[in-house]
């Protein structure tokens, strides 16, 4: 009498055992980084980079109808990547009105300095822990990076050679999780940042803040590493209530940070 399989394998045509769909994985880890090619996510990636970026400008209307004509889709995907960029607050639906990429929330921003200056704090004191004389050469391989961008004006390159620099604390201090996390929290301040950028000086003021960050790492005195940390993010809290009284319509006035 044939028995029936076992709960974990199951018996292929060739003879060979196969894991069965109902056994749970083992070994390393297998997670994908490769992103979806769906139609809406693709439409997803572009409206959300060029939110981010500022380029659509808080206030911008969003047409479905044009979006899909000029991806060649239906208007489901468009959809579903606007219902997605809802849900992060990076769209703003008007009844009777419409839609609109959505103007940068002031709570947003106060609740997302306090959580990244905690973090942060967290990397760049495990950085100084492990940090070696070549990655102390590599970053200030990347300040000089960000120094000869800054002299082109490029803003775009230069704020992501900015997060090059930043996630480089948590991979030296081996917790690249950490600047996931961050990364997530700040997307209202890196929509708010790309407005500074163009301030004059504000380029050259990260470069000498950056300098003074990687001279107390070489150190190896965490207290001053992370003072010098805390102090470059605070300049950017506070300058806040200047942008917004410069353009009060691009942000939501629900919270105080004067």
């Amino acid at each position: 009498m044939i028995g029936k399989p076992t709960p974990t394998v199951v018996q292929g045509i060739s003879g060979r055992r196969r894991r069965a769909q109902s056994r749970p994985p083992g070994g390393p880890a297998r997670f994908s980084d490769v992103a979806s090619t769906t139609h809406a996510n693709s439409i997803y990636l572009e409206l959300h980079r060029s939110i981010v970026a500022m380029e659509l400008l808080p206030g911008t209307a969003i047409s479905e109808n044009a979006i899909s004509d000029v991806m060649g889709v239906s208007r489901t995907p468009v959809r579903e990547a606007v219902l997605r960029l809802t849900k992060e607050k990076l769209v703003e639906v008007v009844p009777q009105s419409g839609t609109f990429v959505a103007r940068i929330p002031l709570s947003a921003l106060t609740e997302a300095f306090v959580v990244r200056r905690a973090l942060e704090a967290v990397t760049v004191r495990a950085a100084v822990l492990q940090v070696t004389p070549d990655q102390i050469m590599d970053f200030r391989a990347l300040i000089q990076q960000q120094r000869e961008i800054a002299e082109t004006g490029n803003f775009e390159t230069f704020h992501f050679a900015d997060e090059e620099f930043h996630a480089a604390f948590a991979k030296v201090g081996r917790y690249p999780g950490i600047w996931d996390l961050i990364r997530q929290v700040k997307v209202q301040v890196d929509r708010y940042r790309r407005l500074t950028l163009p301030l004059p000086g504000r380029m050259a003021l990260i470069l000498h803040e950056h300098e003074l960050v990687v001279d107390a790492l070489a150190t190896g005195n965490a207290e001053l590493a992370i003072e010098c940390m805390e102090q470059h993010l605070d300049h950017l809290k506070l300058d806040v209530s200047i942008f917004r009284d410069m353009w009060p319509n691009y942000f939501i006035h629900d919270a105080v940070v004067d």
